[in-house]
Formats: C-alpha cells, structure tokens, sequence
C-alpha cells in the first residue's frame, strides 16, 4: 500500500519521464491506459523503499553460511529477539535478501518533532538512525531521551534551527532523541554522531551502520547482479571505469579471488580514498584506485605504458564495467526530486564519451558491461541502440544470471536484443504490505520474486568486442 505520495518532480522532468514510457511502441503494445497505469505505479514505487534490503557476503573471507549466522546473531539483539528470516538468493549466491517490515500504520505521533533533510529521510526508511548533521529542526522543549517523531522535510523548505515547521513533512516514525535541542543548533564543531535513536519507524529495516564491516556490504540488489554479469576471471585485467564508492571494484576482486588486477577509477578524491578505505577493510589486495577522469583513461600516443597508471593503451583490459553516472531517477525511496529537465537529460553525451572510452580499451573477446541506476530510456535502451551502430565490432550478450525484466520498448531495438538487456522496474509489482506472518506463510519462490522485482531501478547491458577497433 502507498503509505506516501508518489516521487515530487518538477513538471516538465515528469512530462519528460512519462514521454518515455508512453512512446509509441510502448501504448502500441501495451494500450495507452495500460502504460500510464505502470507509470503512475512506478511514480509511487519510487517514494517507498524497496521490499527488501539486501547485503552482500565478502566470500574473500568467510564463507555465506558462517556470515549468515552472525548476522542472524546481530539482528536478535538489535529487534529485542524479533525473528527475521535471511535468505540466500538462489542465483548469486554471495547475496543475503532481510525483508523489510513495513508499512506500520499504527504508530502514535508525538508532540515532540524532529525534522531531517529529505536524504537523511531516505535513510531512515532504510534501516538508518537519524544523524545530527541531517537534523534541521527540533521542537523547542527537545531534551536528550524524549521520545520525538520524526518527519522528513521532503521539499527543502524548512530553515536550519527552525522551532516548529508547518510545511509538507512525511512522518517516518518515532525514536528517542540523544541530545537536546540546544546540544544539536549550539554546538561548535558541528556534531557528527547520532541524534535520533530510530525505535519506532514506519519501514522495520535492520541499521548496517558498523555491523560486520569486513563481512558485509549493503548494496541493491542490482548492483550486485553486475558483477556476476561481468564474470570476471582469476588472473584478468579489469577496469571499474566509474568505481566510487567501490562497492562493485570489490565485489569484482572477490569473485576472482583477489587474483589479478583490478583498476578502479574515479574524479573525486575522497570518493577514491573511500574505495581504497573499503578495499581494506575487506582485505582485497588486487585492486588499485586512481583519481582520474574516465573520458580521459586512453592513452592516445602509443608510447609505452606508464606503469599500469592511467591512462592506458588501447586494449588493454579483459573486462570492463561502466557503471556510467546517471540522472539516479532509479534510487528509492525518492520522494521529491527537484532537478531540472537540463540537468536530467545532462548525462547522455557524458555516458557516451565513458562509452567510446570504454569500447577502445578493451582487448578483442573482451567483455564491457553497461549499467546506470535510473529509469529513463535516453540513458538506457537508447544508449544500447546508439552502441551498436557507432561501434560494429560490439555484439549485444545473453546475460547470467537474468534477474531482472527484458528491456523497454522505444528505442527500435529488436525483441531479441530487449531478451538480451535486464531492467529492473519495481512497477510491475503491486502495493503491498509486508509484516512478519506474512513472511512466515510466504513461498521461497513468491519471496524472491518479489526481491528481484520490487527493487531499485536499475539497467545493465552486456557487449562483447568482436574483433580490433
């Protein structure tokens, strides 16, 4: 059930979107009210949190089973004894799926208010607690362990500070305050720990914030379909051509047993400290991260290669993944984006220049995989279509595992080749609500099901090179 209004765009962004998914092939199949029924569905999906949340095991050092106990351990102590069921997913099988509880819509509000930053909002729907630096305002008589609801500000309208906010607030459930008001707004350095205790949210998730850091890694269920997608080899040569924050630059060493060479790149520094950071952490040695601009990664004079730093020389890569920078109109929950159209629509050139980077440094017989975390078809079944007639040499793959959808129609791309794409779009998945006895009574296959399905938006394509550029 929607328990929140559907995602807050601007006009023309939803116009936009609905352009898409509303294009000629698509009411040509489907019919026109069948289309805009998906569309509206998805809208509303897309304000609510995925039915599940899922963690990957790092098999580098432990094994699923032995990881799958402690965290059994770990989430009785933090639901006081609550059972949640964890299931391993039958086909990527480094996967953990924990059902999210939820919506719970008999939980009293309290006079006591706490209004958090439509982020810091998301995360709580999440499993997180709330943050002081996402706080931006608290009732006046707030002291440190009152029981306080929580809103979040889903417009960006509320002022830092503010004592009372009367604007749109979406209520996400109540916790107890762990500093008082004036701790919060007074404090010089900015506080950076927990301000809120989550005990009573409307979406039951588990908080990952510390839990089993060597052995788990929060990602969606997407993500991690990538990697297994990629199918990297022990003993290749792989380039992560947009890597931050890193979670698919490890998940990639560990299926290839940290045995090879794993380039991760990335343009923001601190982002690259944060993949090197959880390269540690997991104990991956076969990864190297550099700060450096993917549309810059190929060497154009042929001189001889500089160390294995970039750039590099054409073909030189076995696999590469472009997990390309995308509008992120896939990300749930979502509940308003304010973004313009031009900023929308911006990522398309971006992705291409990525993409004729990528299709130049990679080896004959070698794999390239494409994905973006957002729903629209200029950045998805178009860029496909784009690829294949600019670059002959690349042939659309079957992918393994296929978990998702086939893709959209709309952009001319034949019924095989849509067989050969996997989108992920939660609308084909009714409203509903999750709680514990239904889980319990729920078929294991009803169950992944719906984990494969009511997830992120996502879209991955699979090339591979046939012979030299």
């Amino acid at each position: 059930m929607s328990v929140f209004p559907k995602i807050s765009l601007r006009l023309e962004v939803e116009n936009y979107l609905k352009a898409g998914f509303m294009n000629e092939e698509v009411v040509s199949a489907l019919g026109k009210e069948e289309a805009e029924r998906k569309f509206e569905t998805l809208l509303h999906k897309l304000s609510h949190p995925p039915s599940f949340t899922t963690v990957r095991v790092n098999t580098h050092l432990a094994s699923v089973q032995h990881v799958k106990n402690l965290l059994f351990d770990e989430l009785q102590k933090q639901f006081n004894g609550l059972s949640f069921p964890i299931l391993q997913h039958p086909d990527l099988q480094d996967v953990l799926l924990i059902p999210v509880i939820g919506p719970r819509k008999n939980i009293k509000q309290q006079p006591c208010e706490v209004i958090v930053g439509a982020q810091c909002g998301n995360a709580v729907l999440r499993g997180a607690h709330v943050y002081v630096p996402g706080i931006v305002s608290a009732s006046k008589f707030m002291k440190g362990g009152d029981v306080v609801s929580v809103y979040s500000d889903i417009k960006g309208k509320c002022k830092k500070g503010a004592k009372e906010f009367d604007g749109t607030k979406i209520f996400l459930g109540n916790g107890i305050s762990e500093l008082s008001r004036k701790e919060i707004f007074s404090s010089l350095p900015e506080l950076k720990g927990i301000g809120v205790r989550m005990t009573d949210p409307v979406y039951l998730s588990p908080s990952f914030d510390n839990v089993l850091p060597s052995y788990l890694f929060l990602q969606n269920l997407p993500s991690a379909v990538v990697s297994h997608v990629l199918d990297p080899q022990p003993g290749e040569k792989i380039l992560d051509l947009c890597a931050a924050p890193g979670g698919k630059t490890t998940h990639i060493a560990a299926l290839m047993h940290d045995q090879g060479e794993v380039i991760a790149l990335d343009k923001i520094s601190n982002k690259v400290e944060k993949i090197k950071q959880n390269a540690l952490l997991l104990g991956l040695n076969s990864i190297r991260a550099f700060c450096f601009d993917g549309t810059k990664a190929l060497k154009l004079d042929m001189v001889k290669d500089t160390d294995g730093e970039p750039p590099f020389l054409p073909e030189s890569f076995d696999r590469i993944l472009l997990d390309a920078p995308c509008s992120g109109m896939g990300q749930r929950p979502n509940m308003a984006c304010t973004w313009t159209l031009k900023e929308v629509t911006s990522y398309q050139p971006l992705q291409r220049k990525l993409f004729t980077v990528a299709a130049e440094l990679l080896k004959p017989g070698g794999v390239l995989v494409y994905s973006t975390c957002t729903v629209t078809l200029a950045e998805n079944e178009e860029q496909v279509a784009w690829a294949l007639e600019t670059f002959p040499h690349l042939q659309l793959q079957h992918q393994d595992p296929q978990v998702g959808g086939e893709g959209m129609l709309g952009a001319g791309l034949s019924s095989e080749q849509l067989k050969r794409l996997q989108r992920f779009d939660p609308c084909v998945v009714p409203s509903q609500d999750s709680d514990t006895g239904s889980l319990r009574d729920a078929r294991i296959e009803d169950t992944i099901w719906l984990a494969n399905k009511d997830c992120i938006g996502f879209f991955i394509a699979k090339f591979i090179k046939c012979k030299s550029t």
